[in-house]
Formats: C-alpha cells, sequence, structure tokens
C-alpha cells in the first residue's frame, strides 16, 4: 500500500504521477503525428510551487496521510529546469499506525528538449533510508541507476541500467511534460517513464471534461487517465487512476484519485503559487 501510495503521488501532476515514460511521441486519437513541445516552454513553470493533500478512503472512513509539494526553479544551467518534490506523512498515518515516511525527489529537465537529465532521491521509511542517483546518457541511450544505504557503508550499491529513447521522463517532469501538450477530449499520448532504473510505456487518455471544486473556484477540467496499473506497468496491480487538469493555459493538475483494491486515494490541490 505504501509503495503504491508514494508511486501515485510521483504519478500525480501523477502526469507524473508523475508522473507524468517510454516514448515521447504523443498520438492524437486518429494519428501518430509526434508532438514535441516548444523549445523552453517549460520555462513557464519556474516560480511554480504546487501543494497537496493526500487521503484514503476504506470503509467509508477517510484519513488524511500525506503532504505533497512540487516547487519548480531554474536550474544550474540556462537551458535546465529543476523539479523538486517533497512528500510527507502527517495524521492518521503517524497517530494510529505510527508508520511515518519521507521522499524528496529532485528532477533536472532538459528545457531544450523537455527531457530529463538526472533524478536524486532521499527515501525514508520509518528507520530505513535510501539514496539514489539515475543518470541519462542520450549518447549513449541508457539510464544507470544507483541506490546506496547511507547507514550501513558495508552495504553495496544496488545498480540499474536500462536502454532509453531519444526522450525519456522521470514520475515528475512527465507530469509537468503532459501540462505542455494540446489537450482535446479524445486525444491520447503515450510517455517513456524511468522509475528506479526501469522504464516504463505509460499511455494516457483524455476522456472528458468535468467540472472540479478547487481552492481557486469551480474549474472545468480534463478527466485524464493514465493507463499505469497490469502487468508490465508501473504498477503490477489491479487499480484505475484518474487525474484533473484544468482546461485554462494553466492547465494545474487540481486533483487525483487512484482506486485500488487496499482503498482509494484522493489527492486534493491545497494551494498553487508562481506563474499565471
Amino acid at each position: 500500500m505504501r509503495s503504491m501510495l508514494l508511486r501515485s503521488f510521483g504519478l500525480l501532476l501523477a502526469f507524473a504521477v508523475a508522473t507524468i515514460s517510454a516514448t515521447a511521441q504523443n498520438y492524437s486519437a486518429t494519428s501518430a503525428v509526434e508532438n514535441k513541445p516548444p523549445p523552453l516552454s517549460g520555462k513557464r513553470f519556474i516560480g511554480e510551487k504546487l501543494t497537496f493533500e493526500g487521503k484514503v478512503s476504506r470503509l467509508r472512513i477517510s484519513m488524511a496521510i500525506a503532504d505533497l509539494v512540487f516547487t519548480a526553479a531554474a536550474g544550474k544551467n540556462e537551458n535546465e529546469l529543476s523539479i523538486k518534490t517533497v512528500a510527507t506523512s502527517k495524521g492518521t498515518m503517524l497517530k494510529l499506525f505510527r508508520y511515518s515516511f519521507l521522499q524528496e525527489y529532485e528532477s533536472t529537465v532538459d528545457l531544450n528538449t523537455f527531457r530529463i537529465l538526472t533524478t536524486t532521491k532521499h527515501d525514508v521509511q520509518k528507520q530505513r533510508v535510501r539514496d539514489s542517483e539515475a543518470i541519462f546518457d542520450y549518447d549513449a541511450k541508457r539510464v544507470t541507476y544507483v541506490e546506496t544505504d547511507p547507514k550501513d557503508s558495508t552495504r553495496p550499491p544496488r545498480r540499474i541500467a536500462s536502454e532509453i529513447t531519444d526522450t525519456v521522463n522521470d514520475m515528475v517532469s512527465v507530469i509537468y511534460a503532459l501540462r505542455m501538450q494540446e489537450m482535446a477530449v479524445g486525444k491520447r499520448f503515450e510517455f517513456a517513464v524511468s522509475d528506479s532504473g526501469l522504464v516504463y510505456k505509460v499511455p494516457v487518455s483524455i476522456v472528458k471534461r468535468e467540472q472540479v471544486s478547487t481552492p481557486l473556484g469551480k474549474l472545468w477540467c480534463y478527466r485524464v487517465e493514465p493507463d499505469i496499473f497490469g502487468p508490465g506497468r508501473l504498477i503490477e496491480r489491479k487499480g484505475k487512476m484518474v487525474l484533473w487538469i484544468t482546461e485554462d493555459a494553466r492547465k494545474l493538475p487540481v486533483r487525483s484519485q487512484v482506486d485500488t483494491e487496499y482503498g482509494k486515494v484522493d489527492i486534493r490541490l491545497k494551494s498553487a503559487a508562481g506563474p499565471t
């Protein structure tokens, strides 16, 4: 349940969500014409901060379990975007289950191509701590993932390497990549998403328009359905994920809902600051 929950957080904008892929080609409902984002269009995210709250519902009981914050800023180099993500346990997760977690991601994206360059992660689950880095080498067409235990220097690093295509996203940057696309009911996209050194194909469908209550008022949104559950998918269990993205120019992810055999996870926007 915890792993599924954290991956759902990563895919929230989840598109992860993240999470937001295995090719960077985006497909309309009737064609397979590649639709790459315009150069440097990702600069519009610089200065944006999005805060969410996650709840789990089971047997008609809803429990607040985590906060999630996405912060986008200029990278160290001129044409890079840095996206920092922090997921922190709270509420019932701590009080009743005495279970705590902290996940800190930093995704560095090339603004010219909007493909992921590096992903670093600090993952704390109660007493368990793991640090990891994924480096994407597009010349060699390979992602190299290394995970270490900072509490045990004798534990050998875990290493995974996978083949990649010309454009790949991680579970956070893929959400921003989706927000850069022209959306319409009936459109379909497919992204290449790398998580922990592995690469997955993530088909995404825009199925309808719906009104959603948000802290910014009641807004018209696209109902987006990423296909992330099942054999060979990002989460190899039964389930379904829905993401609502506003149809205005900001394309804000305002809500995500994940249904699984363990219960329903509902992630909602609490506040949005930065570029308009």
